[in-house]
């Protein structure tokens, strides 16, 4: 039961991000989040506030005409109130007929606090990335475009 809840928090995130739902992603996150995606960035791992890091993916995932992210092989550990989340994880983002498709792994801490599992650390390890590369960049200067329209 505490397993399938420290699975659901993880997803939420992803299925959140996907959605566009940033209140679902927000309310799957702690207040502070470790946030590391060194290998797919190049920035360092930082402590963030997880209302900066939903500012962040606003400013590039809407570029995109849609995101799919899928996670699979969830290996759950936990030990009282902290959880520690190994899986696969794979995400393709459109734009028009163009695909952009990451692959890796996912390492997460989860915290349980007053009753809930919120994701306190993440950590993606970038295995490959395939097809347009220069999506990421479309994506950003897409949502720059609508912003200035407003």
């Amino acid at each position: 039961m505490e397993n399938e809840k420290i699975i659901q928090a993880i997803s939420a995130v992803f299925n959140g991000a996907d959605e566009r739902n940033w209140k679902k992603v927000e309310n799957a996150m702690a207040d502070r989040v470790l946030l590391d995606y060194a290998s797919l960035s190049g920035s360092p791992a930082a402590t963030l506030p997880s209302t900066q890091i939903i500012e962040t993916w606003k400013g590039f995932l809407p570029g995109f005409d849609r995101t799919h992210h899928q996670l699979s092989d969830f290996q759950v550990s936990w030990q009282g109130n902290i959880a520690k989340v190994h899986c696969n994880g794979k995400a393709d983002h459109f734009i028009d007929e163009d695909v952009w498709t990451v692959e890796g792994t996912y390492d997460a801490e989860v915290t349980k606090n007053i009753g809930r599992w919120a994701i306190t650390g993440l950590k993606f390890s970038l295995s490959k990335q395939s097809g347009n590369t220069d999506l990421p960049a479309r994506a950003i200067e897409k949502v720059k475009t609508k912003v200035h329209k407003q």
